[in-house]
């Protein structure tokens, strides 16, 4: 896998990754108004605001996933679908954890999505328990309940 800075040309490809992924971790266990904001258009809003903190990960010429850095905060992470459990994800959080600043760094993950927790958990990340996260959406900030994951780089 090639990983690299994203550029305008990935803002589509890294939403549709984002709002699949972010739907397939989160619709359960978040705030319903929440998951009713979470539709592709902001996903691709949200994606060109942060296109400076994103990095993609690729397969050939495919964009298989993506991550995106905020100083010590690996701020989002995630990976197609399709590459779940072919050892890509590793290889991503990998690449990932070498642009955090340190020494210690920190994610969130929705309290209730248990295969991205169970992940962090087998990556080396101790789950620090719950705390309230501001997330972002079209209308402001909507709360949600994290669970607040660190990691000694």
């Amino acid at each position: 896998m090639e990983i690299r800075q994203a550029d305008k040309n990935d803002v589509q490809a890294i939403a549709r990754l984002w709002h699949s992924g972010w739907h397939l971790g989160h619709a359960e266990v978040v705030d319903a108004a929440l998951v009713r904001s979470r539709v592709p258009e902001e996903f691709v809003a949200r994606t060109q605001t942060h296109l400076g903190e994103a990095y993609v990960g690729l397969v050939g010429v495919e964009i298989v996933g993506f991550f995106m850095i905020k100083e010590n905060e690996l701020y989002q992470f995630y990976l197609g679908m399709a590459h779940h459990g072919s050892g890509l994800a590793n290889l991503l959080m990998f690449e990932a954890e070498a642009r955090l600043s340190g020494p210690r760094a920190w994610l969130g993950c929705s309290v209730g999505n248990d295969r991205a927790a169970a992940f962090y958990v087998k990556a080396g990340w101790e789950n620090m328990g719950s705390e309230v996260f501001e997330a972002e959406t079209s209308d402001g900030i909507c709360p949600v309940n994290i669970w607040r994951f660190e990691k000694d780089l």
